[in-house]
């Protein structure tokens, strides 16, 4: 855990070689910090950074900037406090090869941080109000962004992909179906697949992190932010969603199965036609 800046045994490293700089991690003076998140990959590959004197794990913390920190979480998305936009470029510069499938995305999250002994942790305005910046709060606030980003990221891919399925759904009931290709309804149905396994399996976005079950205050605050950012809510219409998209093209799949079905029969039917008239054509002419 790293607390306050009274607590140095807590904010160094027992290595004096990698000792950080006692203003690490000060914000004592700082009326508020900024958390901000930012999707950038598929997933991040965490296991050599963690044997890299980490402030914290699981979500793993790193320390970032000139007196910030980062926490990494595996599912893609890099959660930044206290950095500015130079430092923020320089921490994914040197992140880059621990990113797996990179994602080119603006879409981020930003939260601002307020610190003050004893006070009821709370969202009050657009501002969260902490205790204190031990490593647990962090890390449930990194959590509560993270998903938010994460969500943000599949609502822009989901909407796209409605764009993309409506002229399946406009053909199902026209006469409009030959125009479709089994692999794009195919590739359709395996994207649902993977955002779904995205969500529920790695995400776990309807899950509470790690941090929270030690601790009811942790949780409460979890809750909070939880609710601000409505995760459990959005994910519920999110799912609704990609089940009217696998519907919708399982529904198009099926019809486009039938109708080439349809049009194997009458090609066999026509060769059949095509054999008894050669038959009849060759017994006529004998």
């Amino acid at each position: 855990m790293f607390m306050t800046s009274a607590d140095n045994s807590l904010t160094q490293p027992s290595d004096p070689q990698t000792l950080m700089p006692t203003n690490h991690l000060n914000w004592a003076s700082k009326e508020t910090i900024l958390a901000r998140a930012r999707i950038v990959g598929e997933r991040l590959s965490l296991k050599t950074l963690e044997r890299t004197e980490p402030l914290a794990t699981n979500p793993l913390i790193i320390r970032a900037g000139a007196t910030g920190c980062a926490v990494l979480l595996r599912y893609g998305v890099i959660v930044t406090f206290d950095l500015s936009a130079d430092e923020e470029n320089a921490l994914l510069e040197m992140l880059q090869p621990h990113i797996i499938e990179p994602i080119e995305s603006t879409i981020s999250e930003e939260l601002p941080i307020a610190f003050r002994p004893q006070t009821k942790e709370r969202l009050e305005g657009n501002v969260v109000w902490l205790q204190d910046y031990s490593a647990e709060r962090l890390q449930i606030v990194a959590e509560a962004l993270g998903k938010s980003v994460v969500l943000n990221y599949y609502e822009v891919e989901i909407a796209d992909i409605f764009q993309s399925i409506k002229p399946f759904t406009i053909g199902i009931p026209g006469k409009t179906m030959r125009s479709l290709k089994e692999e794009d309804l195919l590739s359709y149905i395996g994207g649902t697949l993977l955002i779904q396994q995205k969500m529920f399996g790695i995400v776990e976005v309807g899950e509470k992190p790690d941090p929270v079950w030690d601790d009811p205050a942790l949780d409460r605050l979890y809750l909070r932010l939880e609710n601000e950012y409505e995760l459990r809510e959005r994910l519920v219409i999110l799912e609704q969603k990609l089940g009217l998209i696998s519907r919708t093209v399982e529904t198009s799949l099926n019809l486009l199965q039938r109708n080439s079905s349809h049009r194997v029969e009458w090609y066999i039917t026509i060769l059949i036609v095509i054999e008894i008239v050669l038959v009849i054509y060759e017994l006529w002419t004998r």
